[in-house]
């Protein structure tokens, strides 16, 4: 379902991939060869919400916001399975695991890694290249080179998966 609430309509360019169980709504902007997977729900409804180029939201992921506290999602960025993210920054070629929960005014800078089932609490800070394990969160170590690849490596296979949805969609 794609709605628009308070005159703000969802911007979704022709090549992402929007399962049809997947919620839209609001002030939600999507990237070019995004994926929104089964089940998830996007709510810009008290916010904006912008995902970068190349990111996937994967099944049963949900993303909100507070008034004035956005959702800002980089490029080439996993959301795992059911995640949480509410009111965040996520910068360009993270992975947020299976199950994690990112809290309002958490940010997540580039290249680093959320552990599966993961609390990152309010206004946490996440350096660029860290790992990132536990309840709360803690980081674990950097990991710059190792995630820089392993993260970039995941969301071009989500582009391609997106491609191969699209084709499939259509016939």
């Amino acid at each position: 379902m794609i709605k628009g609430f308070r005159g703000k309509t969802p911007v979704i360019p022709e090549s992402c991939f929007i399962a049809d169980n997947a919620t839209i709504i609001g002030d939600v902007t999507l990237g070019e060869n995004c994926s929104v997977w089964f089940g998830a729900v996007i709510r810009g409804d008290e916010d904006s919400i912008v995902i970068g180029d190349g990111s996937n939201v994967q099944d049963n992921v949900i993303l909100h916001c507070d008034e004035g506290i956005p959702v800002n999602i980089g490029k080439n960025v996993t959301i795992g399975h059911g995640a949480m993210v509410h009111g965040a920054t996520i910068d360009d070629n993270v992975l947020v695991g299976m199950g994690a929960i990112i809290m309002n005014g958490t940010h997540i800078e580039e290249n680093s890694v959320i552990g599966a089932g993961s609390l990152c609490k309010e206004d946490m800070v996440v350096e660029s290249g860290s790992v990132v394990v536990g309840i709360p969160g803690k980081v674990i170590k950097n990991a710059m080179d190792y995630n820089i690849s392993m993260n970039s490596l995941n969301a071009m296979g989500y582009v391609k998966l997106t491609e191969e949805y699209i084709k499939e969609m259509k016939k």
